[in-house]
């Protein structure tokens, strides 16, 4: 007799595909030109990328990070959804840029790039959440 439902042996994962390191690679050189779009100089993106202001020189000489952990590939993957966002949201592209400095009521009148330099990775998951909720994203 043939069975009508198999029961399957694990249950499915629903987990994204890790990020590799030639995609941490590109998200990476996609992120120094957001940087310059921002106007934002090396400090700062050494708090966004949470790396030594020496690693992000050497890794910008370089064109390529060094070794990237979860968190960094998780930071990168981030700023690329806020990126991505910024486009859908805004059809000129340099209102996006410029609505990251600009004070936002729904972070008590600070900037998105304020929020951002908090150094954390959820301060980085915030805006992205917040910019995904606006543009009706997940």
């Amino acid at each position: 007799m043939v069975a009508l439902l198999e029961v399957p042996t694990a249950p499915p994962s629903f987990a994204p595909d890790p990020i590799t390191d030639a995609e941490a690679a590109a998200m990476f050189r996609a992120a120094l030109a957001l940087f310059r779009h921002w106007d934002i100089g090396d400090e700062q993106a050494s708090t966004l990328l949470d790396v030594p202001p020496r690693t992000l020189a050497r890794w910008k000489a370089d064109r390529a990070p060094g070794r990237l952990g979860r968190d960094g590939k998780a930071r990168l993957s981030n700023l690329m959804g806020i990126h991505k966002a910024l486009r859908i949201i805004f059809h000129e592209p340099q209102r996006g840029y410029d609505w990251v400095k600009a004070p936002n009521a729904a972070f008590g009148g600070r900037s998105a790039l304020a929020v951002m330099l908090g150094g954390e990775l959820t301060d980085l998951m915030r805006v992205r959440r917040y910019l995904d909720a606006e543009r009706g994203g997940w």
